[in-house]
């Protein structure tokens, strides 16, 4: 199944560009990045589609060293006229095998403009790090993330749910359905390779085999850069144990009840954020820009799939029968999957989640998420609870220098007026949890609706 991924439009954009620089598409493995280049290929008069995996389209980077030489041996290969240059894409996939073919990259910008480059790899931290001179200013970026909710209603051809999302605000009428699938979407998660069996009709219990397939897959990706023997041993400790902790800050310090050292832990989720299966997301105690994460303080854990982490934790059947998948897990999974939804946007750049803590000895408080919209960091507190039970964010209000705060819930939308415990009047956007994607749009929904001079 071709599933229609938002970024699309992205590439389409680069293709028109007249200042078009080689491409480079990042993401974790399966998430779709080959998929997506075979698309626009079909959009050339000719494509040449090179895998470095295979040493018979690595030779055309290990075997000539001058960048018209390889071009035109690999024209000729392919049959392809010098002078149709312009109406041919190449696209040289699983570039993290060849550092000299990432390092190329910069001559096809400056002596061959002609050609449309894009190269897709995963685990590129790891291969840039043999590049000697990685062509800074000479290639562009895009990051592609597993299906959002949006993408997952089109795979289903869900069309009119899917125009009712796009709505502001969305209709009354369409909050069950909506929140039904979005239900749906947060039991399976977003891998492409799973979203496509589920729309052909695979129950969530005939997947099970697909979900052990992805995971073990990145076991072995991620061991294979280990430094060493000790470090993979960390690795495969953390793989196995660290679902266990998404509902909570974790400690490096004898991580999953190991012996490990903080040290030993800290290298090996480092390793494992680079490759983008389990990402380090940090807080900060600021309210006001810029926002900058307090390396200091204890981290969350953001897997690159909702569907992975229930696949492990084994809940997606208790997960089937729940009215609100808020509780699923101690609370965790949905505002972790907010969080997911929030990535799958961040195209242009990697930007992590943040969110906000306060630690003072009498007290703590902590914010799910952050958000910068203009000036402004808008709170979002991720919770089915009433106004009144909204302590840490009322904090963060009392601090910030703006009457603005999001709650999102599987009640409907709306947008309430409410004073903190200490009296500051601000606005309190309530967001069903399948709006995630459109939550930049709603809060200048509600800013530009919604002012000061109305408290």
């Amino acid at each position: 199944m071709n599933i229609d991924r938002h970024i699309f439009s992205e590439l389409l954009s680069w293709k028109k560009s007249t200042d078009r620089k080689p491409l480079i598409v990042r993401g974790a493995r399966q998430v779709g990045k080959t998929t997506l280049i075979r698309k626009l290929a079909q959009t050339y008069k000719h494509a040449v589609l090179l895998n470095l995996e295979l040493k018979e389209d690595l030779r055309f980077f290990t075997d000539y060293e001058q960048i018209k030489t390889m071009i035109e041996a690999l024209l000729i290969s392919r049959n392809i006229a010098s002078s149709e240059k312009a109406q041919t894409l190449i696209f040289i996939d699983e570039i993290q095998e060849s550092p000299e073919a990432i390092a190329m990259l910069r001559y096809f910008y400056e002596l061959e403009p002609e050609l449309h480059v894009i190269a897709a790899g995963s685990l590129l931290e790891h291969a840039l790090k043999k590049v000697k001179s990685f062509p800074v200013g000479r290639v562009n970026m895009l990051y592609l993330y597993p299906i959002n909710f949006a993408e997952f209603l089109n795979a289903l051809h869900q069309d009119v749910p899917l125009a009712q999302l796009n709505l502001i605000p969305v209709n009354d009428a369409a909050h069950s359905t909506l929140l039904d699938l979005f239900h749906r979407y947060a039991i399976i998660g977003g891998m492409p390779e799973i979203v496509s069996k589920y729309a052909k009709g695979q129950d969530v219990a005939d997947l099970s085999k697909v979900y052990e397939s992805i995971w073990e897959t990145y076991k072995e990706d991620v061991v294979k850069y280990a430094a060493n023997n000790s470090e993979a041993r960390v690795i495969r400790h953390i793989m196995s144990t660290a679902h266990l902790g998404i509902d909570s800050r974790i400690k490096f310090q004898n991580f999953g009840n190991s012996n490990y050292r903080s040290r030993e832990v800290g290298e090996a989720f480092r390793n494992l954020d680079d490759a983008k299966v389990i990402q380090l997301i940090y807080p900060t105690t600021q309210t006001t820009l810029p926002l900058l994460p307090d390396l200091n303080k204890a981290p969350r854990l953001q897997f690159l799939d909702t569907g992975l982490i229930n696949y492990e934790l084994n809940i997606q059947a208790e997960m089937l029968s729940m009215q609100d998948l808020n509780s699923a897990y101690k609370g965790a999974i949905i505002p972790h999957l907010i969080a997911q939804e929030l990535l799958s946007l961040n195209t242009s750049k990697h930007t992590k989640p943040i969110f906000w803590v306060r630690e003072k000895n009498q007290s703590s408080a902590e914010v799910d998420l952050l958000v910068q919209f203009q000036n402004m960091v808008i709170p979002i507190e991720i919770k089915s609870g009433k106004e009144g039970k909204l302590k840490s964010l009322h904090q963060f209000i009392d601090e910030a220098p703006h009457p603005y705060a999001v709650r999102l819930y599987a009640g409907k939308f709306s947008i309430e007026q409410h004073q903190t415990p200490k009296n500051k009047p601000y606005f309190l956007m309530n967001l069903p949890y399948y709006l995630a994607t459109k939550l930049n749009a709603y809060i200048e929904f509600m800013v530009a609706n919604y002012s000061l001079t109305e408290l």
